[in-house]
């Protein structure tokens, strides 16, 4: 299948990614998600397919969604366009049937950490840069952050990336649980093809069934705050100011 925005490679087993707009550093458009999630489920679907690896082209994982782009849609947009195609492409990832790594380069920022999220493992350069910068656009997390990153980190700890919004780098991530494994950038590629090569040496078949066994004791929590966050009003009332701003800039 032809993609304008990500490509889809296999190699051994393992089908890589890549969200591939590094000018815009790989910042996630409604075409971008879509996609990418039509992508993962084609992999999931081959048997041939032992892991899937998810990535970033450039100098960034994803800096989240393009707000030039996410400027000119309305609100109505926004919901069908945007956030539908974000939540499919994290149910896709956390049901495919094999195991899902994030491979972090560079920066992983909000809608892009949100998308890491969904990964079963992460593995990241140690000068990756992480944040949720949902407040400094005075936009309210939509695509199950609130749920998602204190069940990874910590309450406290996400309350404070997402108060402040500043960043963390990869060995950070590392320390607070965020990620499974900071590495220095030059040996990334090498550590999540290690990684891999570990999890294709066990049955593809067990690993699936635990990876569903995961996902249903994870939602079963998080079920009703993914409903709250969904449900919530989107935005503050400055945010098409500071969005817009962004956007002329």
């Amino acid at each position: 299948m032809g993609y304008k925005t990500i490509l889809h490679e296999a190699e051994d087993g393992v089908a890589v990614i890549t969200i591939n707009r590094p000018e815009a550093l790989n910042s996630l458009t409604p075409e971008v998600l879509s996609e990418m999630a039509e992508a993962v489920e084609a992999a999931a679907g081959d048997p041939a397919t032992g892991v899937i690896v998810i990535t970033g082209a450039g100098r960034a994982f994803c800096s989240g969604v393009d707000l030039k782009a996410a400027a000119s849609l309305g609100e109505a947009d926004i919901e069908a366009r945007l956030h539908g195609p974000a939540r499919r492409l994290q149910s896709v990832m956390e049901t495919a049937p094999v195991v899902v790594i994030g491979m972090i380069n560079g920066f992983c920022l909000t809608g892009g950490l949100e998308i890491a999220l969904a990964c079963d493992l992460l593995v990241a350069g140690e000068d990756a840069k992480f944040a949720d910068t949902h407040t400094k656009w005075g936009l309210r997390c939509m695509w199950g952050m609130s749920a998602r990153l204190p069940q990874r980190v910590g309450e406290m700890k996400a309350r404070e990336m997402t108060y402040t919004g500043e960043m963390i780098s990869g060995r950070e991530a590392e320390r607070i649980g965020l990620i499974n494994k900071a590495v220095p950038a030059a040996e990334l590629k090498n550590a999540v093809w290690n990684l891999a090569g570990k999890i294709m040496a066990n049955s593809k078949e067990a690993n699936a069934a635990h990876k569903l066994l995961y996902y249903r004791n994870k939602m079963d929590s998080m079920k009703e705050s993914l409903e709250r966050e969904y449900s919530a009003d989107q935005a503050a009332g400055d945010a098409q100011d500071r969005i817009q701003g962004f956007a002329k800039s």
